[in-house]
């Protein structure tokens, strides 16, 4: 399968996993603008694609600064004449237990993580929607998926992540643009001292980016949660369980905890098209129940 044609900005792909990123989209045939904060480091990741042979451009900005991403992407126009896929790789951290947590610490990753893909998503939104194709990359994380002690911040901003890739799937699907999420595990300067030298070796950051092509791909699929590391592939779901009717009685705070496990049960837990389908599963449940009483 091949990318052939495609124009590809990679965000935060000065090194670490944004490096293999860009390798591998260019490695497949697409044209690459390695963006990242080190105007140094961007260069050597594109000198790296023009020495294999492929083609690619450097281009120092914060994803936090919405004049600098337009420019971003202006210049990218300019080179190639389109944007066919953003890849939301740009991060920080700033981990701490949230009691020894400053705020500002936190608004400084919500920043980064979730306001840098909001502005660079924003800043492609309507080139992609006009020529009929986009392909966007969020990158979530399982600290988000699943909460990490001492990663408040991160985590919000991961799920946070989550939220509007669902949403612009939605807005982009008729307009032939798709949005998912990559949950990556992989050893680059963000991990290092959280994981052990040998599940750092085992964790190649090469390994996470082969998820990318499914992400991107002509045939990609949208709103897809992809969970990479280490060479192992799987799908996260945000899913809803039948759940059981109690109503507004007297005591339908005691019947939610007499019913939690039959309320909790996954089986039969579906994955909501869009957010407003628990409201109409809610109404529906209260109608058959208005039903069943009528009939009684």
């Amino acid at each position: 399968m091949t990318l052939e044609g495609r124009i590809a900005i990679v965000t935060g792909s000065g090194g670490g996993l944004g490096r293999q990123h860009a390798l591998y989209l260019a490695r497949k045939g697409a044209r690459v603008v390695v963006n990242d904060l080190d105007q140094r480091a961007a260069d050597s990741v594109a000198a790296e694609i023009g020495n294999a042979g492929g083609e690619a451009i450097a281009i120092a900005a914060s994803v936090t600064d919405e004049a600098s991403v337009r420019t971003m992407v202006e210049r990218t126009l300019e080179e190639w004449g389109r944007v066919d896929i953003l890849v939301n790789n740009a991060g920080i951290l700033r981990d701490r237990s949230f009691a020894k947590m400053d705020m500002s610490d936190f608004r400084l990753v919500m920043d980064v993580h979730l306001m840098g893909a909001a502005i660079c998503s924003k800043a492609v939104w309507d080139i992609m929607r006009q020529q009929g194709f986009g392909r966007i990359v969020m990158t979530t994380s399982s600290s988000g998926l699943y909460g990490n002690f001492g990663q408040a911040n991160y985590g919000a901003a991961k799920m946070a992540l989550v939220g509007l890739m669902q949403t612009l799937a939605i807005e982009g699907e008729k307009y032939g643009v798709r949005v998912n999420c990559l949950a990556p595990t992989a050893a680059t300067g963000m991990t290092e001292g959280v994981l052990s030298g040998e599940q750092l070796a085992q964790l190649d950051p090469a390994l996470v980016s082969p998820a990318l092509l499914a992400l991107v791909a002509e045939d990609a699929p949208t709103r897809a949660i992809v969970c990479a590391g280490a060479g192992h592939f799987a799908r996260a779901f945000v899913a809803l369980t039948p759940g059981q009717y109690v109503g507004g009685g007297p005591d339908a705070g005691e019947q939610v905890i007499a019913r939690w496990e039959a309320i909790s049960d996954p089986a039969g837990a579906i994955v909501p098209e869009y957010g407003f389908m628990q409201a109409e599963r809610e109404v529906a449940s209260a109608r058959a129940n208005e039903r069943t009483l009528t009939e009684a």
